[in-house]
């Protein structure tokens, strides 16, 4: 098909990442087989000197241009400049957000990549999940830095619910147990301690929360588990963990678990900003 060489590119014209635009064209394209038509993806064309610039590239080809432009005033400005210089032109979602305008009876929000951006959300959110599963009690305690949120506290303090409660909203979080006699791990004076939260408790509700779960299992009451010196020792130790690492000591009694996550997400996003909490995986 000799004469397939040198065909005119499609550019595809976004005010996201093109993605979508992208692939409409190629899903077209795949039913020409050995087609030789180049497409070019021209992302986030958000001025008229972007659209100029690329129409008069479009012209020089003798190429076409499919568009995807969910800003209805760019829209407009790249379609005149189609008609202006005699460019085909393709608009793969003006007729349906037309419709839409008319049948919701909405203006709509016009940002390009939303699609992308809540697919990205959802990602992350399941990305979250699973590192905080993979971390509880303290799991895989060598890469805790990589933890978006770090939390220690003594046996049932509630580490595990709160870390899966703030991991469905996007946060990788690892938990740490203290326990007397027993060193914690390196890493943990490693991470930033901004990001490390000590989960204290009044040791009357400790103590109740243990009794219940020592009911359900059949343990032992004079365990010294539920001993009232041995709880206060363990609580004392938990501070002093926590002044040792300059961590954040943050009182859980019979606190709802959506209060204390509030109050950690607020101080992360206070402490690194509301776009720079999230730790980089490796």
């Amino acid at each position: 098909m000799e004469e397939n060489k040198n065909m005119p590119p499609i550019y595809v014209i976004s005010g996201g990442k093109g993605v979508a635009g992208h692939t409409i064209v190629e899903t077209m394209l795949i039913q020409y087989p050995d087609n030789k038509i180049p497409v070019i993806v021209e992302p986030e064309v958000l001025t008229q000197k972007q659209v100029d610039d690329i129409t008069d590239q479009v012209v020089k080809v003798n190429g076409a241009i499919a568009h995807t432009m969910v800003n209805h005033e760019m829209r407009r400005i790249l379609m005149e400049a189609c008609e202006r210089k005699n460019i085909p032109h393709f608009d793969l979602v003006g007729g349906l957000s037309d419709y839409l305008d008319q049948t919701l009876d909405i203006r709509p929000v016009e940002q390009p990549g939303l699609y992308r951006l809540r697919n990205i959300q959802y990602f992350r959110r399941v990305r979250a999940i699973e590192f905080t599963m993979a971390h509880d009690d303290g799991q895989q305690a060598d890469k805790i830095r990589n933890a978006d949120i770090v939390l220690t506290g003594v046996s049932r303090t509630g580490k595990t619910p709160l870390s899966i409660y703030m991991a469905m909203f996007g946060w990788k979080v690892a938990n740490v147990p203290i326990v007397p006699g027993i060193e914690p791990p390196p890493t943990l004076f490693q991470v930033d301690p901004r990001r490390v939260f000590s989960l204290d408790i009044s040791i009357i509700f400790l103590i109740a929360q243990r009794s219940n779960r020592i009911s359900k299992f059949g343990m032992s009451e004079d365990s010294d588990y539920v001993n009232r010196r041995k709880v206060r020792d363990e609580l004392d130790y938990a501070k002093k963990i926590c002044e040792k690492g300059g961590f954040t000591l943050i009182n859980v009694s019979n606190k709802p678990i959506e209060y204390s996550a509030n109050r950690i997400i607020t101080m992360v996003t206070d402490r690194f900003g509301a776009d720079k909490w999230q730790r980089d995986e490796e």
